[in-house]
């Protein structure tokens, strides 16, 4: 895999200057030499959440119309493909015909995601190179539509990780290899639960890789569920794991990045062992069957720098958000910024990144 070309490579510079200054001063070298020292060496990261562009299931009602599915993601869709790595959750499976692995009385009330199959150019068309599966959509439509998401992931040169047959995978950007993982609560998946299998797929990828990507769809749903609470959640009766031990355990046991999903709603992001964690990136493009109101259409999309082993070094969060019937558009307002700097105060009043108003992070 080749780098791909960065749109922020002026923000991204000043950017890791601020941050040198706080990380390297201790340094007898000079922080320009630093800088230079590093900076073939950086990677940057960019991170979505929920993804679930149109279901054919159960109408093609819930499908965008043909002029609004070829700018679904706007200018969003130049932006991600600049980062050298771009991850996002997939919510649903890739399947043009086939019957849902469950039954439901009343189809309307059913949410089940049957995604066309021409719509998974969308992710290669915007730069996605790693893509979960762990979630509770995944297995919507049984084998038949996990096979064939798995093959056009495949046949699209897009990694994937988080089903009990694939619990992760290995890519390589020029001579760093990159490893993820994925995992959540539910059946099929790599189970969040069994914390003995998700460290030895950590640990395993840390002996092996460079830099070390995972991600979780954990934490309860919705508007009421912002805060990250740093207790076990539950939602309907299901227990979606305590996010804070868990996404910290990742990093513990050799995760670099770790970025969740499964909320719906945005949470707040931290620096820990000066590794990088988004507690929720909440909905990206979810364009029909999905609540989108208020924070629930609050779209973050972090673009980190991080060095050769996974350090944070700087980043910044591009703020978008979802109009329905339309698609996810930058949010020039800067709204789910304002969201997460709220939210960080909250939760973590002590943390070591600052976020500015105008989405840049830096340590403090």
């Amino acid at each position: 895999m080749t780098a791909k070309l960065p749109a922020f490579a002026f923000l991204f510079a000043v950017l890791s200057c601020i941050s040198a200054v706080n990380t390297y001063s201790q340094n007898t070298d000079s922080v320009a030499d630093t800088i230079r020292q590093n900076a073939a060496k950086e990677v940057i990261i960019a991170g979505v959440g929920d993804i679930m562009p149109g279901t054919s299931f159960p109408s093609e009602a819930f499908l965008p119309s043909p002029s609004v599915l070829k700018n679904l993601m706007g200018s969003l869709s130049d932006t991600l493909a600049s980062a050298d790595i771009t991850f996002g959750n997939l919510e649903g499976s890739f399947l043009n015909d086939g019957e849902p692995a469950k039954r439901c009385r009343d189809s309307l009330n059913c949410y089940l995601f049957r995604i066309p199959e021409s719509y998974s150019g969308l992710l290669a068309g915007a730069g996605f190179d790693l893509i979960s599966l762990a979630n509770n959509h995944t297995g919507d439509f049984g084998e038949a539509g996990k096979k064939k998401t798995k093959h056009l992931l495949d046949s699209l040169g897009i990694g994937y990780a988080g089903l009990t047959g694939n619990p992760w995978t290995i890519t390589e950007l020029d001579s760093i290899r990159i490893g993820f993982c994925a995992f959540a609560p539910n059946a099929g998946t790599i189970n969040m639960h069994k914390t003995e299998e998700v460290l030895k797929i950590v640990r395993f990828l840390d002996d092996t890789c460079d830099i070390v990507i995972a991600s979780f769809h954990g934490g309860a749903e919705g508007a009421d569920h912002q805060r990250v609470p740093g207790a076990v959640e539950y939602y309907v009766g299901e227990n979606r794991g305590d996010v804070l031990e868990f996404a910290r355990l990742l990093i513990d046991n050799g995760a670099d990045v770790v970025f969740g999903h499964g909320p719906h709603v945005p949470r707040a992001i931290e620096v820990y062992n000066n590794r990088f964690i988004a507690y929720s990136l909440g909905n990206f493009l979810t364009y029909s069957r999905f609540n989108i109101s208020g924070p629930n259409g609050l779209a973050p999309v972090p673009m980190i720098r991080v060095d050769s082993t996974g350090r944070f070094i700087s980043g910044r969060i591009v703020p978008a958000y979802q109009i329905r019937g339309v698609g996810v558009r930058y949010d020039p307002k800067g709204g789910v910024i304002k969201k997460i700097r709220e939210l960080i105060a909250l939760d973590f009043p002590d943390s070591v990144i600052s976020l500015s108003e105008e989405g840049a992070i830096t340590y403090k």
